[in-house]
């Protein structure tokens, strides 16, 4: 059986409908299952058993030897929430407590950290090890991330395959019910379908001109792919960066959800809202290279074809993957 947290969200739906496409349907999905939206993620979608994610430690502890795998893709997510108890229940002592069960009873565990660990990018964007101490994330969320990445490569009892996906800028089918936190290209199908325009947000550094605020977006369907080689593969235990290794403006994005709709681009900026300006990054581009080395070689979706594949297929379509 291979267990998915976080199964109603985003991300961990994607990865329930990859792995029913890849002939697993013995599937443990795990959440809170309190919201209508988010459970629509999982309608036609075949898996074994269903459990809230508070029951889940204890059922482990007594089932762990029908578990092939653990995904733990549940979150707190929201880079705006300043409440630091949330993210220590949710992001670390929850992480913490399915590790060391993961590490007793040997079983794989491959979880979601980010690429909100990097802040400011004052070290770059390189998965190495050495450099988690020397961190410096801009939001509790991130800061949460670090500190279990910490706390997991300090760990002397491990299990026997472990891998902390760092996801950069994930976007794609399956994130309707994000609301703030959704991906730009689900922002602009929205209002470009309500009102013909999208508002960008303005930058404040007069090195960056408007719009050219860069990230490395990645498609949902690259990260499904990546998961699932490292759970076949079991390469090197450790942190990995998962991004294309190609930063994208926030222009190009916006642009291109235009062109996927057949419309011209008809964008203009507003500022950045006060509460997150500070804390914004400008830039992110993940370096690659480690998993290469690992020996994945998959090539990843364009931004074009990212979009053009999200907007005609499943945005225009208001359809779940």
């Amino acid at each position: 059986m291979i267990v998915i947290t976080g199964a109603a969200g985003f991300i961990g739906s994607c990865l329930v409908q990859y792995l029913n496409e890849a002939g697993r349907t013995d599937l443990l999905v795990v959440d809170d299952f309190s919201r209508e939206d988010k459970n629509r993620n999982l309608q036609g979608k075949q898996y074994a058993q269903r459990m809230h994610r508070n029951d889940f430690p204890g059922w482990l502890w007594e089932q762990h030897y029908s578990v092939d795998a653990i995904f733990h893709i549940g979150a707190r997510t929201d880079t705006t929430e300043q409440d630091w108890a949330i993210f220590q229940e949710l992001n670390l002592d929850y992480s913490k407590a399915l590790w060391e069960l993961c590490a007793e009873h040997h079983i794989p565990f491959i979880y979601a950290s980010s690429a909100a660990t990097y802040g400011l990018g004052e070290q770059g964007y390189r998965d190495e090890h050495s450099l988690a101490d020397t961190l410096k994330p801009l939001n509790p969320y991130g800061v949460s991330k670090n500190e279990f990445d910490r706390w997991a490569l300090q760990q002397e009892a491990q299990p026997p395959h472990w891998y902390g996906l760092k996801f950069f800028n994930v976007y794609g089918p399956n994130e309707y019910h994000k609301g703030r936190m959704a991906s730009v290209i689900f922002h602009t199908f929205r209002q470009v379908k309500a009102n013909g325009s999208m508002k960008l947000f303005r930058s404040h550094r007069e090195d960056v001109a408007d719009g050219q605020q860069s990230r490395d977006f990645i498609y949902v369907k690259d990260v499904l792919q990546v998961l699932h080689w490292l759970y076949k593969h079991q390469p090197k235990s450790g942190l990995y960066n998962l991004g294309t290794g190609q930063a994208r403006s926030f222009l190009d994005l916006a642009s291109n959800t235009f062109r996927a709709m057949g419309l011209a681009p008809n964008i203009t900026f507003i500022d950045t809202p006060e509460d997150i300006r500070d804390t914004y990054q400008y830039f992110t581009e993940a370096d690659m290279q480690k998993l290469r080395d690992a020996g994945y070689g998959q090539p990843f979706h364009t931004l074009e074809e990212g979009i053009e594949d999200y907007v005609k297929n499943y945005l225009s379509e208001e359809r779940i993957y």
